[in-house]
């Protein structure tokens, strides 16, 4: 699954994550992308749920690149503790998403069966999303 190597601090506050992704917002690699049009964070598990998806739809026709990456720390408490005593351990990562990131790009397939994987994608994630075509310049 992905995970940094290695970070400053184990431990993040958890933000606002506000306002409409810049940075990422063009399909630059493929042909299709998966596009998110909502706010929200998606752990490392998801992700790897999305890409496997996407690979046992299109049978390792095509290319993909996952265009983000969990770098948040995620903290929980034990279960069946009482509150105080300090922040949780951290337990996962997660990738914060703004509205018009790009998630996923394909390439190397058709266009039904990119919609297609494309879709069946997104249906792992926590976001709500669009399927979008490079844009012929």
């Amino acid at each position: 699954m992905l995970s940094p190597k290695k970070v400053k601090f184990r431990k993040q506050q958890k933000g606002r994550n506000r306002g409409e992704a810049h940075r990422g917002s063009k399909v630059a690699f493929g042909d299709f992308g998966l596009k998110a049009v909502e706010h929200g964070k998606i752990t490392m598990q998801q992700i790897e749920a999305a890409r496997i998806a996407i690979m046992r739809h299109i049978r390792r026709g095509g290319r993909v690149w996952i265009r983000i990456f969990p770098d948040k720390p995620i903290t929980a408490k034990p279960l069946e503790t009482r509150q105080g005593k300090g922040k949780g351990s951290p337990v996962g990562w997660c990738a914060p998403v703004k509205p018009g990131r790009i998630l996923y790009e394909l390439k190397g397939v058709d266009t039904a069966l990119a919609k297609e994987a494309l879709l069946r994608a997104s249906h792992k994630l926590p976001v709500k999303t669009v399927i979008v075509e490079k844009e012929s310049m």
